[in-house]
């Protein structure tokens, strides 16, 4: 199952800046926030509280301990200032508004005809009933209140004061304080979307600076990966980036360095086995000259004399074999290795590479007529002859060839019905001077017929792969274009 691609760096930055200020500004504005509401609430408390004690002072001594409606509205009007809503209870009777006392609008509202028993809360009335003062914080048609109750005592010289049952309540508007935290919470959102977007501005100036030279970094190491050594980077600064930077630097510096001297290492290589292969050419004409004297001696010769020189004709042949080869290997490997391309019957050039070699009874064919393709004709009987011949040497009988072709392409397939490679040794059939079988006999060839074929279809522009087929034996596979233009990367 594919992983899903992570978000890059600079996105991670922006987040978690944005996050942290995100958090920060939160837990400081949501602390502020709290502290200011409750001490703005809690001085709105205190001073309505205090504000009814002292008016209730104005309502003493009583003049009668068991008023009636008129007297507890007189008692309630008592405890306002004009702004305020108060009930005064006795037992079951509730005060009436004063006649001619206009209405007082709580919190800028229309006039309402005083506060109603009903939406006092119990558990405050069972609060009052016991003596105490008491206020709780409600909603009343939707605006905050502040509702305070208190009981009216009976106080008589050396006698402990007592209830009057008489209960009074005062409901005062916490509109001006809501209005007052809700502007405190405007300004804490402000403030934190303000800070949210100094956090962007400072992860954006904070990602630009770090992620600048990241990019370089990225861009070096691609380059360095496509071969360009002397890629370097600018170092700026003294941070934990131009240690980086430093640090890549002196990798690419040794790389390069490394590079160049196995380079030269490997054309010195090359041009040595160049020049050996070449001067051993004269030598070698000669000794083959000699080589055939021998060969039609021998069969005159007594032994062993004559099995010695049988070996030295079929050895000399072996070493001219593996010089040509060598000499065919420096070819490529200087770049001077070149196709003389022409258009060539392929049926007719794979029955020319069977024929010269004797191979015709060997192999079983399969070439359909009319298939023509533009290409070097030498080279491709130098890939069949190594395909062929490894086929019969290696593998098991019937060998065939097979010819396949579409407009773009021609393809030759070489099989043989042996055991097959081995998984392992695969991966390494067209490597040079590899034998599958380290006890294979020297004469069996140099082990570079089949890098040769490989190297002379990579110069077609085409490919050499082997496997191994389902039913028994290996199948090499020669693909190669079929037009000038495709030979030449048109």
């Amino acid at each position: 199952m594919a992983s899903r691609p992570s978000p890059g760096l600079r996105a991670r930055l922006l987040s978690s800046f944005a996050l942290l200020c995100v958090v920060t500004a939160a837990a400081v504005a949501g602390a502020g926030y709290v502290e200011a509401r409750n001490a703005i609430l809690q001085r709105a408390q205190d001073a309505a509280v205090q504000a009814v004690r002292s008016r209730l002072e104005a309502v003493f001594p009583l003049r009668n301990p068991a008023p009636d409606a008129a007297e507890l509205g007189e008692i309630a009007h008592a405890v306002t200032d004009g702004s305020d809503d108060a009930v005064a209870v006795y037992h079951e009777t509730r005060s009436l508004d004063v006649p001619g006392r206009p209405c007082p609008p709580l919190g800028g509202r229309p006039c309402r005809p005083g506060l109603d028993p009903g939406m006092i809360p119990q558990g405050l009335r069972r609060e009052v009933a016991g003596g105490n003062i008491a206020w709780q914080r409600v909603v009343w048609q939707g605006e905050p209140v502040l509702i305070i109750g208190t009981p009216l005592l009976i106080v008589e010289r050396d006698r402990p004061a007592r209830a009057s049952g008489i209960e009074v309540y005062v409901a005062h508007s916490l509109l001006p304080e809501k209005r007052s935290i809700d502007l405190l919470a405007a300004r804490a959102w402000l403030i934190g979307g303000a800070a949210l977007a100094f956090a962007v501005v400072l992860a954006l100036l904070a990602t630009r600076s770090v992620l600048g030279p990241v990019r370089e970094l990225g861009r070096a190491a691609r380059l360095l990966g496509q071969g360009e050594l002397r890629t370097r980077i600018a170092v700026r600064g003294s941070d934990e980036l131009a240690d980086v930077a430093r640090t890549f630097n002196d990798t690419a510096a040794e790389l390069e360095r490394h590079v160049e001297k196995l380079r030269a290492m490997e054309a010195d290589a090359r041009r040595f086995v160049a020049d050996v292969s070449h001067e051993l050419r004269t030598p070698l004409a000669a000794l083959a000259a000699v080589a055939d004297v021998l060969d039609e001696e021998a069969a005159r010769l007594p032994e062993p004399a004559g099995r010695a020189a049988r070996l030295v004709s079929q050895e000399t042949l072996n070493l001219t074999a593996l010089v040509n080869d060598l000499i065919e290997i420096s070819r490529f490997d200087s770049g001077v290795a070149a196709l003389a391309p022409n258009e060539v019957d392929m049926a007719e050039l794979v029955r020319a590479t069977l024929r010269a070699r004797g191979w015709s009874e060997q192999v079983q064919v399969e070439l359909p007529p009319g298939v023509t393709a533009w290409l070097d004709p030498r080279r491709v009987d130098v890939i069949l002859a190594n395909l062929v011949g490894n086929a019969l040497r290696h593998g098991e009988p019937p060998v065939s060839v097979g010819l396949r072709s579409d407009s773009h392409w021609i393809s030759i397939e070489v099989r043989d019905h042996g055991p097959g490679l081995d998984e392992a040794v695969l991966p390494h059939v067209f490597d040079r001077f590899y034998k599958a079988s380290a006890t294979r006999a020297r004469s069996e060839g140099s082990g570079l017929g089949l890098a040769i074929a490989r190297e002379n279809a990579r110069l077609h522009r085409g490919e050499l792969t082997v496997a191994n087929a389902p039913d028994g034996g290996a199948v090499f596979t020669l693909r190669l274009p079929r037009r000038a233009h495709d030979l030449d990367g048109g």
